[in-house]
Protein backbone atom coordinates (compact mmCIF):
# COMPACT_ATOMS: atom_id res chain seq x y z
CA UNK A 1 0.00 0.00 0.00
CA UNK A 2 2.73 2.45 0.97
CA UNK A 3 4.74 1.73 -2.17
CA UNK A 4 1.80 2.26 -4.49
CA UNK A 5 0.95 5.55 -2.84
CA UNK A 6 4.50 6.86 -3.03
CA UNK A 7 4.82 5.72 -6.63
CA UNK A 8 1.93 8.05 -7.45
CA UNK A 9 3.67 10.88 -5.62
CA UNK A 10 6.85 10.60 -7.65
CA UNK A 11 7.26 8.19 -10.52
CA UNK A 12 11.04 8.25 -10.60
CA UNK A 13 11.39 7.03 -7.01
CA UNK A 14 11.34 3.29 -6.51
CA UNK A 15 9.70 2.10 -3.31
CA UNK A 16 10.18 -1.67 -2.87
CA UNK A 17 7.70 -2.99 -0.35
CA UNK A 18 10.38 -4.56 1.78
CA UNK A 19 11.89 -1.14 2.35
CA UNK A 20 9.12 -0.25 4.76
CA UNK A 21 8.65 -3.53 6.59
CA UNK A 22 12.08 -4.19 8.09
CA UNK A 23 12.14 -4.93 11.79
CA UNK A 24 15.44 -6.79 11.88
CA UNK A 25 19.08 -6.07 11.17
CA UNK A 26 19.78 -5.71 7.44
CA UNK A 27 23.54 -5.50 7.64
CA UNK A 28 25.63 -4.88 10.71
CA UNK A 29 28.32 -2.23 10.67
CA UNK A 30 30.14 -1.61 13.94
CA UNK A 31 29.14 1.70 15.48
CA UNK A 32 32.00 3.93 16.46
CA UNK A 33 31.96 6.88 18.81
CA UNK A 34 33.13 10.39 18.17
CA UNK A 35 33.93 10.18 14.44
CA UNK A 36 31.25 12.49 13.11
CA UNK A 37 32.18 15.99 11.88
CA UNK A 38 33.06 18.36 14.72
CA UNK A 39 31.63 15.96 17.32
CA UNK A 40 33.84 17.33 20.06
CA UNK A 41 34.71 20.78 18.77
CA UNK A 42 34.92 23.79 21.06
CA UNK A 43 31.73 25.63 21.86
CA UNK A 44 28.06 24.73 21.59
CA UNK A 45 27.24 26.66 18.44
CA UNK A 46 23.97 25.20 17.16
CA UNK A 47 20.92 23.20 18.22
CA UNK A 48 22.19 20.22 20.26
CA UNK A 49 25.78 21.36 20.04
CA UNK A 50 28.54 19.82 17.87
CA UNK A 51 26.87 18.61 14.65
CA UNK A 52 23.58 18.16 16.51
CA UNK A 53 25.01 15.29 18.55
CA UNK A 54 24.00 16.55 21.98
CA UNK A 55 27.45 15.47 23.19
CA UNK A 56 30.39 17.35 24.70
CA UNK A 57 33.13 15.41 26.48
CA UNK A 58 35.72 18.17 26.64
CA UNK A 59 35.31 19.08 30.32
CA UNK A 60 34.20 17.70 33.66
CA UNK A 61 30.55 18.47 34.35
CA UNK A 62 28.62 18.63 37.63
CA UNK A 63 26.94 15.45 38.84
CA UNK A 64 24.16 17.42 40.53
CA UNK A 65 22.32 20.72 40.21
CA UNK A 66 22.43 21.58 43.89
CA UNK A 67 23.34 24.96 45.34
CA UNK A 68 27.02 24.07 45.42
CA UNK A 69 27.02 23.84 41.62
CA UNK A 70 24.68 26.75 40.89
CA UNK A 71 26.67 29.55 39.22
CA UNK A 72 23.92 32.00 38.29
CA UNK A 73 20.36 32.42 37.03
CA UNK A 74 18.96 35.35 35.05
CA UNK A 75 15.56 36.34 33.74
CA UNK A 76 15.14 36.00 29.97
CA UNK A 77 12.28 36.67 27.53
CA UNK A 78 9.79 33.95 26.66
CA UNK A 79 11.12 31.42 24.19
CA UNK A 80 11.71 27.74 23.52
CA UNK A 81 15.02 28.12 21.70
CA UNK A 82 18.15 26.65 23.24
CA UNK A 83 21.22 28.67 24.26
CA UNK A 84 24.26 28.56 21.98
CA UNK A 85 27.77 29.52 23.04
CA UNK A 86 31.02 30.62 21.43
CA UNK A 87 34.09 32.18 23.05
CA UNK A 88 32.43 32.94 26.36
CA UNK A 89 29.31 34.47 24.82
CA UNK A 90 25.83 32.99 25.12
CA UNK A 91 23.31 33.82 22.41
CA UNK A 92 19.60 33.37 22.98
CA UNK A 93 16.39 34.37 21.20
CA UNK A 94 13.04 35.30 22.68
CA UNK A 95 9.81 37.19 22.27
CA UNK A 96 8.48 39.80 24.69
CA UNK A 97 5.47 42.03 25.07
CA UNK A 98 6.09 45.75 24.79
CA UNK A 99 3.77 48.45 26.08
CA UNK A 100 4.15 51.60 23.98
CA UNK A 101 2.19 54.85 23.57
CA UNK A 102 1.00 53.75 20.16
CA UNK A 103 -0.20 50.44 21.58
CA UNK A 104 1.11 47.10 22.77
CA UNK A 105 3.16 44.94 20.45
CA UNK A 106 5.66 42.10 20.56
CA UNK A 107 9.39 42.27 19.93
CA UNK A 108 11.58 39.50 18.56
CA UNK A 109 14.62 39.61 20.81
CA UNK A 110 18.22 38.43 20.48
CA UNK A 111 20.34 38.41 23.63
CA UNK A 112 24.08 38.10 24.17
CA UNK A 113 25.11 37.12 27.70
CA UNK A 114 28.45 36.59 29.38
CA UNK A 115 28.98 32.89 30.08
CA UNK A 116 30.93 33.52 33.27
CA UNK A 117 28.31 35.69 34.97
CA UNK A 118 25.05 35.73 32.99
CA UNK A 119 25.47 39.48 32.54
CA UNK A 120 23.69 40.90 29.47
CA UNK A 121 26.32 42.16 27.00
CA UNK A 122 23.77 43.37 24.47
CA UNK A 123 20.15 43.03 23.48
CA UNK A 124 18.56 43.66 20.10
CA UNK A 125 14.83 43.81 19.44
CA UNK A 126 12.82 43.88 16.21
CA UNK A 127 9.11 44.50 16.19
CA UNK A 128 7.30 41.32 15.26
CA UNK A 129 5.99 42.04 11.74
CA UNK A 130 3.31 39.34 11.63
CA UNK A 131 1.80 36.58 13.73
CA UNK A 132 1.86 33.19 12.08
CA UNK A 133 0.08 30.13 13.41
CA UNK A 134 1.74 28.38 16.34
CA UNK A 135 0.61 25.42 18.40
CA UNK A 136 0.19 26.29 22.09
CA UNK A 137 3.36 24.29 22.80
CA UNK A 138 5.30 26.36 20.28
CA UNK A 139 6.05 30.07 19.99
CA UNK A 140 7.70 32.75 17.88
CA UNK A 141 11.16 32.05 19.34
CA UNK A 142 11.45 28.26 19.10
CA UNK A 143 14.25 27.85 16.52
CA UNK A 144 17.70 27.86 18.11
CA UNK A 145 20.30 30.35 16.78
CA UNK A 146 23.68 29.31 15.40
CA UNK A 147 26.92 31.17 16.09
CA UNK A 148 30.63 31.41 15.36
CA UNK A 149 33.53 33.79 15.97
CA UNK A 150 31.82 36.48 13.92
CA UNK A 151 28.55 36.51 15.80
CA UNK A 152 25.12 34.90 15.62
CA UNK A 153 22.39 34.08 13.08
CA UNK A 154 18.82 33.88 14.34
CA UNK A 155 15.73 32.52 12.59
CA UNK A 156 12.38 33.99 13.57
CA UNK A 157 9.55 32.35 11.54
CA UNK A 158 7.61 35.64 11.61
CA UNK A 159 10.56 37.56 10.18
CA UNK A 160 13.25 35.40 8.60
CA UNK A 161 17.00 35.18 9.14
CA UNK A 162 18.93 37.98 10.81
CA UNK A 163 22.67 38.12 11.51
CA UNK A 164 24.43 40.14 14.21
CA UNK A 165 28.15 40.48 14.77
CA UNK A 166 29.69 39.73 18.17
CA UNK A 167 29.10 43.32 19.29
CA UNK A 168 25.41 43.26 18.35
CA UNK A 169 25.52 45.18 15.07
CA UNK A 170 23.14 43.82 12.44
CA UNK A 171 25.13 42.62 9.42
CA UNK A 172 22.38 41.27 7.17
CA UNK A 173 18.76 40.21 7.05
CA UNK A 174 16.80 37.80 4.84
CA UNK A 175 13.02 38.14 4.99
CA UNK A 176 11.32 34.73 4.75
CA UNK A 177 7.77 33.45 4.95
CA UNK A 178 5.02 33.59 5.82
CA UNK A 179 4.96 29.86 6.50
CA UNK A 180 2.07 27.45 6.97
CA UNK A 181 2.95 24.61 9.29
CA UNK A 182 0.45 22.65 11.37
CA UNK A 183 2.33 23.38 14.59
CA UNK A 184 4.37 26.39 13.51
CA UNK A 185 7.99 26.30 12.39
CA UNK A 186 10.59 24.66 14.59
CA UNK A 187 13.74 23.78 12.60
CA UNK A 188 16.90 25.71 13.43
CA UNK A 189 19.57 27.17 11.12
CA UNK A 190 23.06 25.64 11.04
CA UNK A 191 26.42 26.89 9.82
CA UNK A 192 28.25 24.63 7.38
CA UNK A 193 31.12 25.52 5.01
CA UNK A 194 30.54 29.27 5.41
CA UNK A 195 26.88 28.78 4.59
CA UNK A 196 23.76 29.21 6.70
CA UNK A 197 21.54 26.21 5.98
CA UNK A 198 17.86 26.07 6.93
CA UNK A 199 15.15 23.48 6.29
CA UNK A 200 11.65 24.95 5.91
CA UNK A 201 9.15 22.09 5.78
CA UNK A 202 5.49 23.14 5.68
CA UNK A 203 2.15 22.19 4.16
CA UNK A 204 3.10 23.53 0.73
CA UNK A 205 6.33 24.88 -0.70
CA UNK A 206 8.80 23.02 1.52
CA UNK A 207 12.46 23.68 0.77
CA UNK A 208 16.03 23.59 2.02
CA UNK A 209 18.25 26.58 1.25
CA UNK A 210 21.69 28.02 1.93
CA UNK A 211 22.73 31.65 2.36
CA UNK A 212 26.19 33.17 2.44
CA UNK A 213 27.51 33.59 5.97
CA UNK A 214 29.15 36.84 4.88
CA UNK A 215 26.27 38.82 3.40
CA UNK A 216 23.11 36.68 3.54
CA UNK A 217 22.89 36.22 -0.23
CA UNK A 218 20.90 33.13 -1.15
CA UNK A 219 23.27 30.61 -2.73
CA UNK A 220 20.84 27.83 -3.56
CA UNK A 221 17.34 26.58 -2.81
CA UNK A 222 16.04 23.05 -3.36
CA UNK A 223 12.37 22.10 -3.21
CA UNK A 224 11.25 19.27 -0.93
CA UNK A 225 7.94 18.37 -2.61
CA UNK A 226 6.96 15.49 -0.32
CA UNK A 227 7.90 17.09 2.99
CA UNK A 228 4.87 18.10 5.02
CA UNK A 229 4.75 19.61 8.49
CA UNK A 230 8.26 18.92 9.79
CA UNK A 231 10.69 20.35 12.33
CA UNK A 232 14.01 18.57 11.75
CA UNK A 233 17.26 20.49 12.06
CA UNK A 234 19.87 19.06 9.66
CA UNK A 235 23.33 17.68 10.40
CA UNK A 236 26.36 17.14 8.17
CA UNK A 237 28.27 14.01 7.17
CA UNK A 238 31.55 13.36 5.40
CA UNK A 239 31.87 10.84 2.57
CA UNK A 240 34.05 7.95 3.85
CA UNK A 241 36.14 7.82 0.67
CA UNK A 242 35.85 11.28 -0.85
CA UNK A 243 35.81 13.48 2.23
CA UNK A 244 33.00 15.53 0.66
CA UNK A 245 30.59 17.17 3.11
CA UNK A 246 26.87 16.58 2.75
CA UNK A 247 23.78 17.92 4.52
CA UNK A 248 21.40 15.33 6.01
CA UNK A 249 17.78 16.49 6.22
CA UNK A 250 15.03 14.07 7.30
CA UNK A 251 11.53 14.78 6.02
CA UNK A 252 8.23 13.07 5.34
CA UNK A 253 8.91 9.49 4.16
CA UNK A 254 12.57 10.11 3.21
CA UNK A 255 15.95 10.91 4.68
CA UNK A 256 17.54 13.16 2.04
CA UNK A 257 21.23 13.95 1.59
CA UNK A 258 22.27 17.13 -0.24
CA UNK A 259 25.45 18.51 -1.77
CA UNK A 260 26.35 21.47 0.42
CA UNK A 261 27.93 23.39 -2.46
CA UNK A 262 24.87 23.59 -4.72
CA UNK A 263 21.90 21.95 -2.98
CA UNK A 264 21.70 18.98 -5.32
CA UNK A 265 19.92 16.03 -3.76
CA UNK A 266 22.56 13.32 -3.84
CA UNK A 267 20.90 10.25 -2.34
CA UNK A 268 18.00 9.22 -0.12
CA UNK A 269 16.63 6.36 1.93
CA UNK A 270 12.89 5.71 2.26
CA UNK A 271 10.99 4.42 5.27
CA UNK A 272 10.58 7.44 7.57
CA UNK A 273 7.32 8.51 9.19
CA UNK A 274 5.11 11.04 7.40
CA UNK A 275 5.89 13.79 9.91
CA UNK A 276 9.43 14.19 11.23
CA UNK A 277 10.53 16.32 14.18
CA UNK A 278 13.80 15.04 15.61
CA UNK A 279 17.39 15.76 14.62
CA UNK A 280 19.48 12.79 13.42
CA UNK A 281 22.80 11.77 14.93
CA UNK A 282 25.80 10.12 13.30
CA UNK A 283 28.87 8.19 14.37
CA UNK A 284 30.64 8.85 11.07
CA UNK A 285 29.65 5.54 9.47
CA UNK A 286 25.88 5.56 9.98
CA UNK A 287 22.99 7.98 10.53
CA UNK A 288 20.39 7.32 13.23
CA UNK A 289 16.95 8.93 13.08
CA UNK A 290 13.64 8.36 14.87
CA UNK A 291 10.27 9.35 13.51
CA UNK A 292 6.82 9.21 15.09
CA UNK A 293 3.79 10.72 13.36
CA UNK A 294 0.79 9.40 15.31
CA UNK A 295 -0.57 6.24 16.95
CA UNK A 296 -2.09 5.38 13.55
CA UNK A 297 1.43 4.91 12.20
CA UNK A 298 2.40 2.29 14.76
CA UNK A 299 2.77 -1.16 13.22
CA UNK A 300 -0.54 -2.97 13.73
CA UNK A 301 -2.61 0.21 14.08
CA UNK A 302 -2.56 1.32 10.46
CA UNK A 303 -5.72 2.03 8.49
CA UNK A 304 -6.03 1.35 4.76
CA UNK A 305 -8.35 3.55 2.71
CA UNK A 306 -9.71 3.41 -0.83
CA UNK A 307 -7.78 4.66 -3.82
CA UNK A 308 -8.94 8.05 -5.02
CA UNK A 309 -11.21 6.80 -7.82
CA UNK A 310 -13.11 4.52 -5.45
CA UNK A 311 -13.29 7.27 -2.84
CA UNK A 312 -14.86 9.63 -5.38
CA UNK A 313 -17.47 7.04 -6.26
CA UNK A 314 -18.28 6.41 -2.60
CA UNK A 315 -18.07 9.85 -1.01
CA UNK A 316 -18.17 12.69 -3.57
CA UNK A 317 -21.80 13.61 -2.99
CA UNK A 318 -21.61 17.05 -4.62
CA UNK A 319 -19.73 15.63 -7.62
CA UNK A 320 -17.01 18.29 -7.62
CA UNK A 321 -14.24 15.76 -8.16
CA UNK A 322 -12.88 16.16 -4.62
CA UNK A 323 -13.60 14.82 -1.16
CA UNK A 324 -14.91 17.71 0.91
CA UNK A 325 -14.45 17.53 4.66
CA UNK A 326 -18.20 17.12 5.14
CA UNK A 327 -18.13 14.15 2.74
CA UNK A 328 -15.13 12.36 4.23
CA UNK A 329 -15.81 8.98 5.85
CA UNK A 330 -16.08 9.05 9.61
CA UNK A 331 -13.12 6.91 10.59
CA UNK A 332 -9.75 7.23 12.30
CA UNK A 333 -7.96 7.96 9.03
CA UNK A 334 -9.70 11.30 8.69
CA UNK A 335 -7.78 12.66 11.67
CA UNK A 336 -5.16 13.34 8.99
CA UNK A 337 -7.53 15.43 6.85
CA UNK A 338 -6.18 18.88 7.78
CA UNK A 339 -2.62 17.58 7.70
CA UNK A 340 -2.83 16.62 4.01
CA UNK A 341 -5.18 19.43 2.93
CA UNK A 342 -2.12 21.36 1.87
CA UNK A 343 -3.86 24.43 0.47
CA UNK A 344 -6.39 24.52 3.33
CA UNK A 345 -9.41 24.68 1.01
CA UNK A 346 -11.42 22.14 2.99
CA UNK A 347 -11.26 19.49 0.26
CA UNK A 348 -8.86 16.75 -0.82
CA UNK A 349 -8.01 16.45 -4.49
CA UNK A 350 -6.27 13.42 -5.99
CA UNK A 351 -2.79 14.59 -4.95
CA UNK A 352 -3.97 15.24 -1.38
CA UNK A 353 -5.72 11.89 -1.19
CA UNK A 354 -2.65 10.09 -2.48
CA UNK A 355 -0.58 11.87 0.16
CA UNK A 356 -3.14 10.76 2.76
CA UNK A 357 -2.74 7.13 1.72
CA UNK A 358 1.03 7.43 1.90
CA UNK A 359 0.85 9.12 5.31
CA UNK A 360 -1.38 6.39 6.71
CA UNK A 361 0.88 3.67 5.34
CA UNK A 362 4.08 5.15 6.77
CA UNK A 363 5.48 3.63 9.95
CA UNK A 364 6.90 5.03 13.14
CA UNK A 365 10.35 3.81 14.02
CA UNK A 366 14.06 4.25 14.58
CA UNK A 367 16.27 3.73 11.52
CA UNK A 368 20.01 3.15 11.13
CA UNK A 369 21.28 4.20 7.71
CA UNK A 370 24.76 3.49 6.41
CA UNK A 371 26.56 6.54 5.02
CA UNK A 372 27.10 6.08 1.30
CA UNK A 373 30.75 5.34 0.52
CA UNK A 374 30.27 6.63 -3.03
CA UNK A 375 29.10 10.10 -2.01
CA UNK A 376 30.25 12.83 -4.41
CA UNK A 377 31.61 10.55 -7.12
CA UNK A 378 29.38 12.32 -9.65
CA UNK A 379 29.62 16.05 -10.10
CA UNK A 380 26.82 16.92 -12.52
CA UNK A 381 23.94 18.96 -11.10
CA UNK A 382 21.46 17.16 -13.37
CA UNK A 383 22.01 13.69 -11.94
CA UNK A 384 19.07 11.85 -10.40
CA UNK A 385 19.29 11.27 -6.67
CA UNK A 386 20.13 7.68 -5.86
CA UNK A 387 17.68 5.50 -3.93
CA UNK A 388 19.88 3.65 -1.43
CA UNK A 389 17.06 2.15 0.63
CA UNK A 390 17.87 -1.45 -0.24
CA UNK A 391 21.62 -1.14 0.25
CA UNK A 392 22.04 1.38 3.06
CA UNK A 393 19.16 0.77 5.46
CA UNK A 394 20.95 -1.26 8.14
CA UNK A 395 18.14 -1.89 10.60
CA UNK A 396 14.78 -0.52 11.68
CA UNK A 397 13.33 -0.60 15.18
CA UNK A 398 9.53 -0.45 14.90
CA UNK A 399 8.53 -0.35 18.55
CA UNK A 400 7.19 3.01 19.85
CA UNK A 401 9.81 5.76 19.61
CA UNK A 402 9.87 9.43 20.68
CA UNK A 403 7.95 11.99 18.67
CA UNK A 404 9.91 15.11 19.65
CA UNK A 405 13.12 14.33 21.61
CA UNK A 406 16.03 13.55 19.30
CA UNK A 407 18.13 10.41 19.76
CA UNK A 408 21.40 10.48 21.69
CA UNK A 409 24.36 8.32 20.68
CA UNK A 410 26.85 8.21 23.52
CA UNK A 411 29.59 5.76 24.44
CA UNK A 412 28.23 2.96 22.31
CA UNK A 413 24.57 3.23 23.31
CA UNK A 414 21.68 4.81 21.40
CA UNK A 415 19.29 6.50 23.84
CA UNK A 416 15.63 7.28 23.09
CA UNK A 417 13.66 9.43 25.54
CA UNK A 418 9.88 9.04 25.33
CA UNK A 419 7.72 12.15 25.13
CA UNK A 420 5.75 11.08 28.17
CA UNK A 421 6.34 9.30 31.47
CA UNK A 422 10.15 9.46 31.45
CA UNK A 423 10.66 6.14 29.66
CA UNK A 424 14.26 5.78 28.49
CA UNK A 425 15.09 3.12 25.88
CA UNK A 426 18.66 2.02 25.15
CA UNK A 427 19.54 0.31 21.87
CA UNK A 428 22.68 -1.30 20.51
CA UNK A 429 23.53 0.98 17.54
CA UNK A 430 25.20 -1.88 15.68
CA UNK A 431 22.17 -4.17 15.60
CA UNK A 432 19.18 -2.19 16.87
CA UNK A 433 18.71 -4.72 19.66
CA UNK A 434 17.22 -3.58 22.95
CA UNK A 435 19.82 -3.10 25.69
CA UNK A 436 17.62 -1.72 28.47
CA UNK A 437 14.36 0.11 29.01
CA UNK A 438 13.13 1.79 32.16
CA UNK A 439 11.52 4.87 33.69
CA UNK A 440 13.46 7.68 35.25
CA UNK A 441 13.35 7.99 39.03
CA UNK A 442 11.38 11.16 39.83
CA UNK A 443 11.24 11.82 36.10
CA UNK A 444 7.58 11.20 35.29
CA UNK A 445 6.99 14.18 33.03
CA UNK A 446 6.41 15.25 29.45
CA UNK A 447 9.60 15.79 27.45
CA UNK A 448 10.07 18.30 24.65
CA UNK A 449 13.79 18.90 25.22
CA UNK A 450 16.24 16.40 23.76
CA UNK A 451 18.75 14.53 25.94
CA UNK A 452 22.38 15.68 26.06
CA UNK A 453 25.49 13.97 27.44
CA UNK A 454 29.04 14.61 28.58
CA UNK A 455 31.55 13.46 31.17
CA UNK A 456 29.81 10.08 31.46
CA UNK A 457 26.43 11.60 32.32
CA UNK A 458 23.11 12.34 30.60
CA UNK A 459 20.89 15.37 31.30
CA UNK A 460 17.14 14.98 30.71
CA UNK A 461 14.86 17.98 31.22
CA UNK A 462 11.09 17.62 31.53
CA UNK A 463 8.35 20.10 30.69
CA UNK A 464 7.57 20.90 34.32
CA UNK A 465 11.24 21.51 35.12
CA UNK A 466 12.21 18.07 36.41
CA UNK A 467 15.89 17.47 35.60
CA UNK A 468 17.37 13.97 35.78
CA UNK A 469 21.11 13.32 35.69
CA UNK A 470 21.67 9.72 34.57
CA UNK A 471 24.90 7.76 34.53
CA UNK A 472 25.85 6.65 31.01
CA UNK A 473 25.89 2.89 30.62
CA UNK A 474 23.83 -0.21 30.00
CA UNK A 475 21.91 0.11 33.26
CA UNK A 476 19.51 2.93 34.06
CA UNK A 477 20.95 4.72 37.08
CA UNK A 478 19.74 8.16 38.12
CA UNK A 479 22.55 10.03 39.88
CA UNK A 480 20.58 13.15 40.73
CA UNK A 481 17.11 14.61 40.31
CA UNK A 482 16.31 18.31 40.59
CA UNK A 483 13.08 20.27 40.21
CA UNK A 484 13.49 23.75 38.73
CA UNK A 485 9.80 24.44 39.24
CA UNK A 486 9.65 26.21 35.87
CA UNK A 487 8.32 25.09 32.49
CA UNK A 488 11.12 23.90 30.20
CA UNK A 489 11.02 23.18 26.47
CA UNK A 490 14.59 24.04 25.45
CA UNK A 491 17.39 21.50 25.11
CA UNK A 492 20.29 22.15 27.53
CA UNK A 493 23.76 23.23 26.42
CA UNK A 494 27.02 21.74 27.72
CA UNK A 495 30.06 23.97 27.34
CA UNK A 496 33.26 24.81 29.20
CA UNK A 497 32.35 22.65 32.20
CA UNK A 498 28.92 24.25 32.51
CA UNK A 499 25.35 23.06 32.07
CA UNK A 500 22.96 25.73 30.73
CA UNK A 501 19.24 25.10 31.17
CA UNK A 502 16.62 27.48 29.83
CA UNK A 503 13.10 27.63 31.19
CA UNK A 504 10.35 29.80 29.77
CA UNK A 505 11.36 32.48 32.29
CA UNK A 506 15.02 32.10 33.16
CA UNK A 507 18.42 30.83 32.08
CA UNK A 508 20.29 28.77 34.68
CA UNK A 509 24.00 27.95 34.77
CA UNK A 510 25.56 25.09 36.76
CA UNK A 511 29.24 24.18 36.99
Amino acid sequence: MFCCALALLCAERTCPASSFQHATTLGATPATQGTSPDLDSAGWTRFRGPNGSGVSDRHSLPASLGDEHHAWSVDVPLGHSSPVVFDGRIYLSGVENVEAPEGAHEDLVTLCLELASGKTLWKRAIRRPRKGHFDQRNNAASPTPCCDARGVIVFFPDLGLIAYDASGAETWRQVLGPFRNVYGMGASPVLEADRVVLVCDQQEGSFIAAWSRNDGKELWRTERPFALSGHCTPISITGPKTGARRIVAPGSFYLDVYDITNGTRDWFVAGLACEMKSTPVTDGTSIYINGYASPLNQVGNQVEIDEFRAAIENYDKNENGQIDKSEAPRNRAMSYFDFVDRNADGALDEADWTMLRAALASQNGMLAIRIDSATATKETDERVARDLTETNLRWAYRRPVPQLPSPLLYRGILYLLADQSGLLTMLDPTTGDLVERGRLESGKDNYYASPVAGDGKLWLVGESGLVSVVRAGKELETIHAHDLGEACYATPALVDGRVLIRSTKRLHCYR
